[in-house]
Order: C-alpha cells, then sequence, then structure tokens
C-alpha cells in the first residue's frame, strides 16, 4: 500500500528521534511512520531507539541510524544508549513509550522540541520528559496513534505501508520448510502476555481440521521455554502431526514463511502484527483485548471477536462503556473461544479464497 502523506507547511527538519523499544507488534507499527516520514522528507536524518530484540526484525531498514536499547543490562543499558546519542543534537524527539524506564531513557535524547502522547494515555511521569502532545483521540488503533507523532510536525500519516526488509537467506529458509503452493496455515499459540493464549487441546482440535481438509499446517514460534512448552502441549493433545518449527525460526524468517503462507493462528501478539505487515491474513484470537485496538490493522474480518462477552462476563458492563485500551487478561477469558468459532472463521476464509 503506497504512503501518502499530506504536505507539511513547516521545513522539513534536519534530524528526528524516535524513541520506541518493545514490543514486537507495537515496533512494527512504527515502521509506517518511518515511511510516511521518508516520503515527506528524504533528506531528514531518523534515528531510532530501538530493543535489542526488536532491532532483528527492524534494524536493516535504510535510512535509519538505530540505537540499541538492552533493557536486561539495566542501567548499563541505560548508559549505553545516553553514550550513543553523545554529541546528537535532534530537532524533535518522538517519544512513543509511555513507560518510567523509557520516559527515563529519553533524558538522554537532547531535542528542543519532545513530542508525545496526550494526557488521557500518559503516565509514569510521561508529562515531565516532554513539552508537546499528539492530538487527544479515542477509539484509535495503536498503528494510528503511532503514525499521528508526525502531526505536530506538520504532517498528517493516511494510507500505510511496512516494506520491512526479508533477507535471500530467510526466503530461501521458508521455501524450504514450506516448498510448493499448498494452502498452509501457520499457528503461533503464544503471546508474551499468558493470560492471551489459547487451550493447547483447542489448537490442536483447529490443527487437526486444517490438515483434514488438506492445509499444511506448521507450528512456529520462538526459542523460549514457554513457547517450547505451549507447542509440546499443543503436539501432545493432537490426533494429527503438523509441521514443528517452534525455536527454529528468526524474526526474519518468520516474515519470509508469512510471505509463503495464507493464514495466521493466534492470540494477540507480535507474530499477528508481522503477518499483518506482509499480507498475510490472520484468524485471531481476541477476548482479553479488543481487536479494534490492537488486532491485525488492515484486516479484522478472519477475526474471533470475544471482547465484548469477555468485557460483560468480568466487568459487568458492555465493551463500549470500557475505557479505551482496557485489558480484560483474567484467568479463563479466552475459553470464551470455542474451537467452533475458530473452525467457522477458518472455513470462512478457505472458501473466500475458493480453498474451500
Amino acid at each position: 500500500m503506497p504512503v501518502d502523506s499530506s504536505p507539511s507547511p513547516l521545513p522539513a527538519p534536519a534530524s528526528l528521534c524516535l524513541l520506541r523499544t518493545s514490543a514486537i507488534g507495537d515496533v512494527t507499527h512504527v515502521v509506517p511512520l518511518v515511511r510516511t516520514l521518508q516520503r515527506a522528507w528524504p533528506q531528514t536524518a531518523l534515528t531510532w531507539v530501538v530493543g535489542k530484540l526488536e532491532r532483528k526484525l527492524v534494524g536493516d531498514i535504510e535510512g535509519v541510524e538505530f540505537v540499541t536499547f538492552d533493557k536486561g543490562a539495566g542501567w548499563a543499558g541505560m548508559r549505553a544508549v545516553w553514550n550513543a546519542l553523545r554529541g546528537h543534537r535532534f530537532d524533535a524527539l518522538l517519544q512513543m513509550q509511555v513507560a518510567l524506564r523509557s520516559n527515563l531513557l529519553s533524558l538522554g535524547v537532547r531535542a528542543h522540541r519532545r513530542v508525545g502522547y496526550d494526557h488521557a494515555r500518559s503516565k509514569d511521569l510521561h508529562g515531565l520528559v516532554i513539552n508537546e502532545r499528539i492530538p487527544a483521540r479515542s477509539g484509535e488503533h495503536v498503528l494510528d496513534a503511532l503514525g499521528s507523532f508526525c502531526e505536530p510536525l506538520g504532517l498528517k500519516q493516511t494510507q500505510v505501508r511496512w516494506d520491512i526488509p526479508v533477507p535471500e537467506e530467510a526466503h530461501a529458509w521458508a521455501q524450504q520448510q514450506l516448498p510448493g503452493d499448498t494452502p498452509t496455515l501457520l499457528v503461533s499459540p503464544t503471546s508474551s502476555h499468558a493470560l492471551r493464549n489459547w487451550q493447547p487441546e483447542r489448537y490442536a482440535a483447529a490443527i487437526d481440521h486444517a490438515l483434514s481438509r488438506g492445509w499444511r499446517v506448521a507450528l512456529v514460534g520462538g526459542p523460549s521455554p514457554g513457547e517450547r512448552a505451549m507447542a509440546d502441549a499443543v503436539l501432545a493433545a493432537g490426533k494429527r502431526r503438523p509441521l514443528d518449527l517452534t525455536g527454529k525460526d528468526t524474526l526474519k524468517r518468520m516474515l519470509a514463511m508469512c510471505a509463503r503462507a495464507q493464514l495466521l493462528l493466534t492470540p494477540d501478539s507480535g507474530p499477528m502484527h508481522m503477518a499483518n505487515a506482509m499480507g498475510t491474513k490472520v484468524l485471531g484470537l481476541h477476548a482479553a483485548s479488543n481487536p479494534n485496538r490492537s488486532g491485525p490493522y488492515s484486516d479484522r474480518s478472519w477475526c474471533v471477536d470475544k471482547y465484548d462477552e469477555a468485557a460483560r462476563r468480568f466487568l459487568g458492563k458492555p465493551a463500549s462503556e470500557l475505557a479505551w485500551g482496557t485489558k480484560i487478561e483474567r484467568p479463563g477469558v479466552m475459553g470464551l473461544i470455542g474451537v467452533d468459532d475458530v473452525l467457522e472463521r477458518f472455513e470462512a476464509f478457505a472458501s473466500s479464497r475458493g480453498l474451500g
């Protein structure tokens, strides 16, 4: 999708610093803003302070200087960023993260203009490290909120594109794992928020169904013990065996696999947004989080949405009465999503693509 940014009445800044260190999904959402800035102001020097893991996803975007923040290193990681930025003075800082650690990190960025969130979305002393705010809006998708950081600079992001680089090695690896043109379902079962995870036996039932319909299914995920444990539980519960690529891919290889797949089944997670960035459709599982705020940006028609039901059951009110962005991460909330709900969306998608 092409980028279209409204013309700016202001002169192009010489340099901008973007600060968004995590997480994978949110960093993916920042990429369209980078593209908007590059299109409008190709001569502006862009520096992005990003997390150590997240840099593996976006750190090869051309025309951007990346400064890595290793949050696991504690104060040493923060000092390393400050040292890397010593001698830099930016026309503006786009402070796109409100956590206390990120607000402290931003103190090492020298910039006259410091753009942050509106009052409603500020917390953890955010207001003390900024001097301008993005427009106050409710009901926005996270990507649109991040995109609005260019508005105080005189731009407006009206369309988005990602074009995240994918190395040839990653494409070759994905082709080895997923050869040919068999319809492919990727299943990424684990979110970094455990209460967003669906039950392993329900994933297994969905996988069994897809395999019985002639689809190729690949179980994917990172190398962490939690992801391995979830994958093992899914495999143990199934009657049929999918490809198990858990722990074998990298972030770039995941992008390449998405490029070869028709559909990704996942809870609200980083892979959801990576797949969306690659144009892969997502069967998202939403009960703990609102898909209109944090679901796949481009197309949510294949998601299962139990957020309103979760709001009524766990919070005693409809989703329309909740503060925007409310998470319902309660034990049992993902149990509201039944296997039949997922199979209905899967079959609808397959039929729409002539794969039914």
